[in-house]
């Protein structure tokens, strides 16, 4: 496993999300009452930033068409999405975010 720094903790408040352009897709960082988890920015079921969407008890509601899904698994919760998302190995370092940008995955 190769980790990327990709950002501070105190770039992602608790609750919030950040995006962060990496190749080969966007990814979103997402921190959960401290905890941070990293998935694939881009909704499955239409281009919108899930950084940008409406998080609450661990789950991000897409802002186009309000599907949700897990940010801890990537799995779907709430329709029109049937996809899940690719999730990222994420590690903090004092005050560092690092993800495993290859290793990435869908459950």
């Amino acid at each position: 496993m190769a980790f990327t720094k990709v950002c501070s903790r105190q770039d992602v408040p608790e609750g919030t999300a950040l995006r962060i352009d990496v190749k080969p897709e966007a990814i979103a960082i997402f921190n959960i009452c401290g905890e941070y988890f990293v998935t694939q920015d881009r909704c499955t079921h239409g281009d919108f930033s899930l950084a940008d969407g409406y998080i609450e008890d661990g789950v991000v509601e897409c802002s186009l068409h309000w599907g949700k899904f897990c940010v801890r698994s990537g799995k779907v919760k709430a329709p029109p999405v049937c996809e899940s998302l690719r999730i990222y190995p994420v590690q903090v370092d004092g005050d560092d975010v690092f993800v495993d940008l290859d290793a990435g995955h869908s459950e």
